[in-house]
């Protein structure tokens, strides 16, 4: 759902979801958000979704749909044999219908790689572009936003270097006012129902990410509980998944923002 904006020409309000699954995005497209990340391994910060996913997705909503391409988990610094698993995995993305991508690739210093973003943004064209929290451990917000920029990126997620978008409140919005509205700012990081509203005026962004997963009941058994074949023990046995009404109480907190 796109927001309208109250008595100004600003762009329309945008809430962005998080999922992993086909059952997530429906229950954020019936909640009202406006598009979908889609994502794999969203317990180590997500990677990169199988085609398979992607199809089935694009089958079932008709909001926007964004695809992670990120090789693996970890840093954000990679291998030339890397880099270009990020491009074929592009052109997939492309070809089966994803409206956009999301990515982010910094070099060892910490900067961010413009050449290598350039590269990606123009393989991905003429799908939208988001650079993804990479930014947020970049060596300088200031700078990497003018990087990004000079790559060509449409969007940035960010939470304004801290560990959610509260508490980086004032950087966000040091950085709209410094995009000059050459690029998106999307907030992101712990934005739920409760802080929504606050976010979006304080911050001055039009658009917000959030995650949402909660744990739900599973009904399957396993023989032998002692057995974990994850990296968090025990987390196999346990399910996640978006729920409508969340995405709908977000929602309805973001309309009621006075901006």
């Amino acid at each position: 759902m796109n927001f309208a904006s109250r008595g100004t020409v600003s762009a329309p309000l945008s809430i962005e979801i998080c999922v992993d699954s086909v059952a997530s995005a429906m229950a954020a497209q019936l909640g009202g958000a406006s598009r979908v990340e889609l994502c794999s391994n969203l317990s180590e910060g997500g990677i990169t979704p199988s085609a398979g996913l992607i199809e089935m997705l694009r089958s079932r909503i008709s909001i926007g749909l964004q695809v992670m391409i990120r090789p693996r988990a970890g840093d954000f610094c990679y291998a030339a044999d890397e880099f270009e698993t990020m491009q074929r995995d592009i052109l997939t993305a492309r070809k089966i219908g994803a409206d956009g991508v999301v990515l982010g690739i910094l070099g060892a210093d910490g900067r961010v790689d413009i050449q290598r973003t350039r590269q990606l943004v123009e393989l991905a064209r003429p799908l939208s572009v988001t650079f993804h929290r990479a930014f947020d451990v970049s060596d300088d917000l200031s700078r990497a936003l003018e990087d990004i920029c000079t790559a060509g990126v449409d969007r940035v997620l960010t939470s304004g270097g801290e560990q959610t978008a509260s508490l980086g409140i004032d950087r966000i919005a040091g950085l709209v006012q410094a995009s000059r509205g050459r690029i998106a700012i999307m907030a992101g990081g712990g934005i739920r129902e409760h802080n929504a509203a606050s976010i979006l005026e304080r911050a001055g962004v039009r658009e917000i990410h959030s995650g949402m997963r909660s744990p739900i009941s599973n009904p399957k058994t396993y023989p032998n509980p002692k057995i974990s074949l994850g990296t968090v023990p025990g987390l196999e046995h346990q399910s996640f998944q978006v729920l409508e009404d969340d995405v709908r109480k977000l929602c309805e907190a973001v309309a009621r923002a006075r901006i």
